[in-house]
């Protein structure tokens, strides 16, 4: 199996870990605050459902590659757009909660979502750029 093939899902793995890492600090560092408790979905729950999302688009994407690499970039915009229709019935409990938090809940889900998409992004634009 060519390990070298899947190294984008091993990027994204890292990164994601990385990322939860600092935003759980932040959350640790601010545990007092009631402002960010009594969340409708915690950030464990949100980043893995945007890591499986990722997961699931990278696959997509390296199967486009083997196939025809010119259609990458079409296949990444489809799925970042179905992606971007399945987070907003996601968080659409969010929004019609009557939690005193839910601002801040919108912020940290969307900040999830920009993070995620930028780390796709990222690894696509990587994806396109070695063409062999």
């Amino acid at each position: 199996m060519n390990l070298k093939k899947f190294q984008p899902i091993l990027e994204v793995l890292f990164l994601s870990i990385l990322v939860y890492l600092v935003h759980k600090l932040f959350f640790l560092l601010n545990d007092n605050n009631p402002k960010f408790q009594n969340f409708h979905f915690p950030i464990e729950t949100v980043y893995g459902f945007f890591f499986f999302c990722s997961v699931i688009i990278l696959l997509l994407l390296i199967k486009v590659k083997t196939k025809n690499i010119d259609n990458v970039g079409y296949t990444f915009l489809l799925v970042t757009c179905i992606k971007m229709a399945i987070s907003f019935t996601v968080l659409s409990p969010i929004l019609h909660s009557g939690n005193a938090n839910v601002r801040i809940e919108k912020v940290n889900f969307f900040i999830i979502f920009s993070l995620f998409l930028t780390i796709e992004t990222i690894v696509t634009v990587r994806i396109l750029n070695n063409k062999q």
